[in-house]
């Protein structure tokens, strides 16, 4: 296989899997993005520029995830091998459960494709597959490829996913802690057996998710109740679980996103002023000002609370403003800062910024589509 292109850029989207009972298994496309840039470069040299995201963090060359994901895709299309200049632009947070690796491997595996003479001589499975040889599951890259939501496997032919209908009033909220955990802890708290009755329960309700995310957003709180794996992970994350508990006692569809730590809401959109007043009653609990039990005040301030930044509570969560936009492949409009409808809270925004830092509360809007990978031809 010959290569068709030496310059394209490449967009992923952050990923949340599981989304409560369904446990490596459904997964979700959030507007949040990594962008990925590669040149082919004349020399044997490999040049890696990161920006946002592990930027002085990541390794700059070979090994690189990206690097790796993208010559590891050229290897299986049969293509020759070449200088790289990659430029990095990444959004999604790591360490948080937000699929950050997947959108480094994703990004590779697209960009290798895009490069090569005929692309469609990798379709969506092959794509799939590369991605889990470096994932080991697909939860998070079936989503990343595919966008919207979708529910992945792995059977006898190696890893498949397939795209669930998501109702259009679905938006998903990320509260992401300053600390990070690593996948692999997260998983080593985990039984070896679960008793019947629990996988039993989580089964129906990850059925139960299914028609919640595509047509009954008002079964979303019962359709994302779990008994396999957030209870057994409290205690590694013990903030994101007690903020998980609360929320769900206020009637919101609260889990834990992927790994962890972070917090995943889902909710109808008619619903978003009721979770942002929810989500400001939080932060005057971080604050001293709330009658909100002492465990859960002195959790939210262990793990959502001033790190390195001085913020009180790190949501990062961006909203697509018009979902159209995102249908046409152009770059939707983002909200950053504290997003708060009704006057009261706004008027409180100067005491909360002067007392206890920057604080953000925003939502995302789920993915529906995501736009193929650009590219420039030899000429340019």
């Amino acid at each position: 296989m010959q290569l068709g292109a030496d310059h394209v850029v490449v967009r992923v989207p952050a990923t949340s899997a599981n989304l409560g009972p369904g446990f490596d298994a459904l997964g979700l496309a959030l507007a949040l993005y990594d962008e990925l840039e590669v040149r082919l470069v004349a020399t044997d040299d490999v040049v890696v520029d990161v920006y946002g995201e592990g930027a002085g963090e990541v390794p700059t060359g070979e090994d690189h995830l990206v690097v790796r994901a993208l010559r590891r895709t050229l290897e299986v299309a049969g293509a020759p091998q070449t200088g790289l200049r990659l430029t990095c632009s990444n959004a999604v947070p790591h360490g948080r459960g937000l699929g950050s690796s997947a959108a480094a491997v994703v990004s590779g595996i697209v960009a290798g494709r895009a490069l090569l003479a005929d692309p469609s001589s990798l379709d969506a499975t092959a794509v799939l597959e590369l991605a889990t040889e470096f994932e080991g599951h697909p939860d998070n890259a079936a989503p990343a490829i595919r966008g919207g939501a979708t529910v992945a496997w792995t059977g006898p032919d190696g890893p498949r996913a397939t795209g669930l209908q998501l109702d259009p009033r679905v938006t998903a909220t990320v509260l992401v802690p300053t600390s990070r955990l690593a996948t692999s802890h997260a998983r080593s708290v985990l039984p070896e057996t679960v008793p019947h009755a629990d996988a039993a329960f989580t089964a129906g309700r990850a059925a139960l998710l299914v028609e919640a995310l595509a047509r009954r957003p008002e079964l979303l709180l019962e359709a994302t109740e779990d008994r396999l794996h957030q209870q057994y992970r409290a205690g590694v994350m013990a903030a994101s679980a007690e903020l998980v508990r609360a929320l769900r006692a206020e009637g919101f569809a609260a889990t834990v996103s992927g790994a962890g730590p972070t917090v995943l809401v889902l909710a109808a959109e008619a619903r978003l002023p009721e979770l942002d007043g929810a989500l400001a009653g939080l932060v005057d609990a971080m604050a001293g000002r709330s009658r909100l039990g002492g465990r859960l005040r002195r959790g939210l301030r262990r793990g959502f609370g001033p790190g390195r930044g001085g913020r009180v509570l790190e949501l990062l969560a961006h909203r697509a403003l018009d979902r159209r936009l995102e249908r046409r492949g152009r770059r939707a409009h983002v909200l950053t800062g504290l997003l708060q409808r009704g006057e009261e809270l706004l008027a409180r925004l100067p005491e909360l910024l002067s007392e206890r830092g920057d604080t953000n509360l925003c939502h995302i809007s789920p993915v529906s589509a995501l736009p193929e990978a650009g590219r420039k031809d030899r000429r340019q």
